[in-house]
C-alpha cells in the first residue's frame, strides 16, 4: 500500500508541473456540456438549476457537511470542489483517506458532482484560496453555501455580503472594502475563511478590471483588444452566499481517532450512516494515508531547499542538517504567521514542485477539470 500511495504522490507532483504550462480548453468545454445537460434534466422535473459549489476536504464527510450539503441541494445542483492532489490538507498534513474515498462520501451524502482542486497542502491560505475561487468561476457557481459560526463580528461580515459588498482581511483588522466600515478585529477559522473568499473575489474580479483598463488605454482608442489575451469578455464573478449556522457537537479529530481504532460506535452521531458504510468497507489501516518520511528527510538533507521553501527556511535548514527525523526539521523550522506553517514547509519538502512552478500553475488555474465522481439520477 505504501508503494501505491507514494505512485499517486509522485503522478500527482507530475501533473502539477505539467499543468503549470498547459490549459485543457476542450475538457472545460466538455464539463460544462455535463452540467447544462443535468440543469435540462432538472429543469424538466421542476427542479432548482443554478449551479451551488462548495469546498470542503470531507476529512471524512461528517454530519456538519451533510447538513450544509443538503441546505444547499434546496438551492440547485450541488458542485463540490474537493481538494486533493497530494492528499495533503489546509493544514499541511496528509488527509485521513485519499480523495476517491472522499468523492464517494460525498456523492452518497448527495452530492451531484465532485471535481479536483487544488493542492492545498503545499500552498499559502491566499494561494489556495485564489485557485478555489478561479475554479468557482470557471464551473459557473452562482451560489456558494458556507457554514459559519455566530459571532458579532461574523453578522457584520454577513450584512455587508448580503449589501453585495466585500470584505477585506488583514490581521486584527476586518473591514467592509467598499465602505471602509470596522467590522471586528478577528473571527473563528471557519467564518474567516468566508471573509477571505469574499476578499479573493473582489481582488480577482478587480485585476481583470484593471488588465482590461489597460489593454484599453494601450490600444490608443481602438477595438483591438488581442492583446488582452480576451479579458474584454471577462465576465465580473459576483456569485451569492447561501450562510448556514454551523451545527454544534462534532469534532473532527475525535472522529479521526475513533475510525482509526475500528470505533464507530462512539462517533455514530457526528457521521451520517453513508459515511460509515463507505469506511466499513474497507481496513482503515490500508487506507489511511502517511508521510514519506525518508523522501522529506532526503530533500532535507541533500537538496538546495531555496527552490521549494522562503530563502529564510533554506538557510536555517541547510546549516543545521543532516537531520535524522521529521521532528527535528521542525524544531528547527521558524513559526509562521499561520499555525499550520510547519507542516506546510514539511510537504513543501515532502513535494519538491519550485515555487515558481507553483506560481504559474496558481496562475494557470484550473488548467483541466477532473471529475471524480457523478450522482446518478441527480
Amino acid at each position: 500500500m505504501g508503494n501505491i500511495q507514494l505512485n499517486n504522490f509522485l503522478k500527482d507532483r507530475d501533473n502539477i508541473i505539467y499543468y503549470s504550462n498547459s490549459k485543457e480548453k476542450n475538457n472545460i468545454d466538455k464539463f460544462k456540456e455535463i452540467v447544462n445537460k443535468i440543469k435540462d434534466e432538472n429543469s424538466e422535473l421542476q427542479k432548482p438549476t443554478k449551479i451551488v459549489a462548495d469546498f470542503t476536504e470531507y476529512n471524512p464527510l461528517h454530519n456538519g457537511h451533510k447538513y450544509c450539503l443538503k441546505k444547499g441541494k434546496e438551492q440547485g445542483i450541488f458542485i463540490s470542489v474537493l481538494p486533493a492532489p497530494l492528499e495533503r490538507s489546509g493544514r499541511g498534513v496528509p488527509y485521513f483517506v485519499n480523495r476517491h474515498i472522499r468523492a464517494e462520501m460525498a456523492i452518497d451524502a448527495g452530492a451531484d458532482i465532485v471535481v479536483e482542486g487544488p493542492p492545498m497542502g503545499i500552498m499559502g491560505s491566499g494561494q489556495y484560496m485564489q485557485c478555489i475561487i478561479k475554479m468557482f468561476q470557471t464551473i459557473g457557481a452562482e451560489i456558494i453555501p458556507r457554514g459559519y459560526i455566530p459571532e458579532k463580528t461574523m453578522d457584520k461580515v454577513i450584512n455587508c455580503i448580503n449589501a453585495e459588498n466585500h470584505i477585506k482581511v488583514k490581521p486584527y483588522k476586518i473591514t467592509c472594502m467598499e465602505t471602509g466600515e470596522l467590522l471586528g478585529e478577528k473571527l473563528e477559522i471557519d467564518n474567516y475563511v468566508i471573509a477571505s473568499m469574499s476578499n479573493t473575489i473582489y481582488k480577482i474580479n478587480n485585476k481583470w478590471n484593471n488588465n482590461i483598463n489597460n489593454a484599453n488605454n494601450s490600444s490608443n482608442g481602438s477595438n483591438n483588444n488581442s492583446n488582452n489575451g480576451g479579458n474584454s469578455n471577462y465576465i465580473m464573478f459576483n456569485p451569492k452566499f447561501l450562510f448556514i449556522e454551523r451545527i454544534e457537537g462534532i469534532s473532527g479529530t475525535k472522529i479521526r481517532e475513533n475510525i482509526f481504532k475500528g470505533n464507530f460506535k462512539d462517533i455514530k452521531d457526528m457521521l451520517p450512516e453513508t459515511t460509515i458504510n463507505i469506511l466499513k468497507k474497507y481496513d482503515v489501516q490500508d487506507i489511511i494515508l502517511k508521510r514519506f518520511e525518508d523522501r522529506i528527510l532526503e530533500t532535507a538533507n541533500k537538496h538546495k531547499l531555496n527552490k521549494y521553501v522562503p530563502e529564510n527556511v533554506a538557510n536555517l535548514l541547510e546549516k543545521y542538517r543532516p537531520f535524522n527525523t521529521i521532528d527535528e526539521i521542525k524544531e528547527k523550522l521558524p513559526y509562521g504567521f499561520s499555525k499550520h506553517y510547519k507542516e506546510r514547509i514539511i510537504s513543501k519538502l515532502e513535494a519538491r514542485i519550485e515555487e515558481d512552478i507553483i506560481s504559474k500553475y496558481i496562475m494557470n488555474y484550473p488548467s483541466k477539470i477532473t471529475i471524480l465522481g457523478i450522482r446518478k439520477n441527480p
